[in-house]
C-alpha cells in the first residue's frame, strides 16, 4: 500500500511541497524517478531528475541515486518546488533592480509596493511579470521562485533560472538553512538586546489574511525568530530579525504576539499610535511618520546560501529604503530633542 502526504495546507503552501511514500510490499524492483513519475501528477523525470541532484529525495531518510530502484516497504521522502501559478502569465516591462545574477540564480532587490508572484487579483504587475520580460530573449532561463516576502516589505530574494537551481534552493528552504536577516521598526521598548520567539503559525480563525502564534502544534507550523535590538528610540525599537524558519508573515505574526507590532503595518495593528504620549505635537509626528512611511516598517535587509552550482557560500545585503531610512531619522531627531 502507498500513501502520500502533502503537509501543507492549500492556503499556506509556500514554494516547495513535501510528498511521503511508503512502497507497497508487492512492488516489483523500479528505478526511483519512474516510480515517482508514474504517482506524481504534472511532474516531469526531468524536475524528479533535479530533485535527486539536490539530494531532495530521500528513501529511508537518506539521498538517494537516480539509478536506484525502490524495495517493498522503502519509506520515500519527496521535497520539490512548489509552482506558483497555474495560469499563463505575460512579460512586462517592469523596472526591477538586479544586485546579481549568472546563469542559475537572480538576486532582486524588491521594492516595496510590488507583488512577487501572481495569484487571483494580482495577475499583472507582479516581479514574475518583471523577470519574464527580462529573459524574454533567454530560451534557456526560465524565472522560478523559491521564496517569498510580503508585497509591502522591501528587500533581498533569490529566484532561480532552471529546475536544478530551484530544486536545490527549494531543498535549503525546506532544510532551513538560507541565513536571512531582516530589519524591523517596531513598536515599545525591549527589555533585553536579545532574545527569541517560537510558537506555532496558523491562520486567524477570524481573519485569513492574518496569521496568529498558538501552543498548539495542531494550530499552524513552528516558527522560530531571533531578534536583536539594534537602537532604541524610546517609544519604538528598531531591531534585526534573524529567520530560523520561513513561514508566511512569520517576523509581523511573532512579534505582534510578544506585544511589539511592526511600525505602521495596518493588517496586525502597527498602524495606530500604540506608546508615547498623549500630546498633540507628539500625535502629529507619528502621523507624519505614518504618511512618510506607507506601509509596514520591514526590510529583508540579507540573504547567503551556498550556491546551487558552484557549491560556495554567497552573500547579498541592501540598505534599508528611503522611505524606512526617513522615517528612522524623524525617531533619531525627536529622541534627541525629547
Amino acid at each position: 500500500m502507498m500513501t502520500e502526504i502533502n503537509d501543507l495546507p492549500e492556503e499556506e503552501k509556500e514554494f516547495y511541497e513535501h510528498y511521503h511514500y511508503t512502497v507497497d510490499p508487492g512492488q516489483q524492483p523500479v528505478r526511483i524517478d519512474k516510480f515517482l513519475a508514474d504517482r506524481m501528477a504534472n511532474v516531469s523525470r526531468s524536475k524528479i531528475q533535479s530533485a535527486v541532484d539536490a539530494d531532495a529525495i530521500l528513501v529511508n531518510e537518506k539521498p538517494a541515486k537516480s539509478s536506484y530502484k525502490v524495495k517493498p516497504r522503502d519509506e520515500i521522502s519527496v521535497v520539490l518546488p512548489y509552482p506558483p501559478h497555474e495560469f499563463e502569465l505575460n512579460a512586462e516591462n517592469i523596472p526591477i533592480n538586479i544586485v546579481f545574477e549568472d546563469s542559475d540564480i537572480l538576486i532582486i532587490n524588491k521594492e516595496a509596493g510590488m507583488v512577487v508572484h501572481p495569484g487571483f487579483g494580482n495577475f499583472t504587475g507582479t516581479m514574475l511579470n518583471a523577470l519574464l520580460y527580462h529573459l524574454k530573449d533567454d530560451p534557456a532561463s526560465q524565472p522560478m521562485l523559491a521564496h517569498r516576502i510580503d508585497k509591502d516589505t522591501s528587500g533581498i530574494l533569490v529566484v532561480a533560472k532552471n529546475d536544478a537551481s530551484q530544486a536545490k534552493l527549494a531543498k535549503y528552504f525546506f532544510d532551513h538553512i538560507i541565513d536571512r536577516k531582516y530589519q524591523a521598526l517596531v513598536w515599545g521598548d525591549f527589555e533585553n538586546d536579545e532574545g527569541t520567539v517560537t510558537g506555532y503559525i496558523g491562520r486567524n480563525i477570524r481573519n485569513r489574511k492574518m496569521m496568529d502564534v498558538y501552543q498548539d502544534e495542531t494550530e499552524g507550523r513552528y516558527a522560530v525568530t531571533h531578534y536583536k535590538v539594534l537602537e532604541r528610540f524610546r517609544y519604538v525599537t528598531l531591531i534585526e530579525c534573524t529567520l530560523e524558519t520561513g513561514r508566511t508573515h512569520q517576523i509581523r505574526a511573532h512579534l505582534k504576539h510578544i506585544g511589539h507590532p511592526l511600525f505602521n503595518d495596518a493588517l496586525y495593528g502597527g498602524d495606530k499610535i500604540l506608546k508615547g504620549t498623549t500630546f498633540t505635537k507628539y500625535k502629529q509626528f507619528v502621523e507624519n511618520c505614518f504618511h512618510l512611511l506607507t506601509r509596514q516598517a520591514l526590510h529583508a535587509k540579507s540573504l547567503g546560501f551556498i550556491h546551487p552550482s558552484t557549491g560556495k557560500y554567497v552573500f547579498f545585503d541592501s540598505d534599508i529604503p528611503s522611505d524606512m531610512q526617513a522615517v528612522l531619522e524623524k525617531w533619531r531627531n525627536y529622541t534627541q530633542n525629547v
